[in-house]
């Protein structure tokens, strides 16, 4: 059986992106305390977030290493099936 997480987490790591995005920010669009989707909570335990701590600066969160490998692997997948295989038939004029 498919992870039902999987999808939602990978969009989580992608909205969030390459730069990342303050911790307030991602907690208002994401997080949730529905029990059957807690992609915030799985994302974090999954090791896929980083979380940013400077003094005197804004938390931020971020798009671990581990998570980064997980969407290039999406991204591969995704684009092995989009290939074509190609026009076989020739123009004729």
């Amino acid at each position: 059986m498919s992870d039902p997480l999987e999808p939602l987490i990978l969009d989580l790591l992608e909205w969030i992106g390459p730069s990342p995005r303050p911790y307030a920010e991602v907690l208002e669009a994401w997080r949730t305390s529905c029990p059957r989707l807690p992609v915030w909570e799985e994302a974090n335990e999954r090791g896929f977030l980083d979380h940013l701590h400077v003094q005197g600066q804004a938390a931020l969160v971020a798009v671990s290493p581990l998570g980064l490998a997980r969407l290039d692997a999406r991204r591969a997948r995704g684009a092995a099936g989009k290939r074509s295989p190609g026009n076989t038939h020739s123009a004729s004029t």
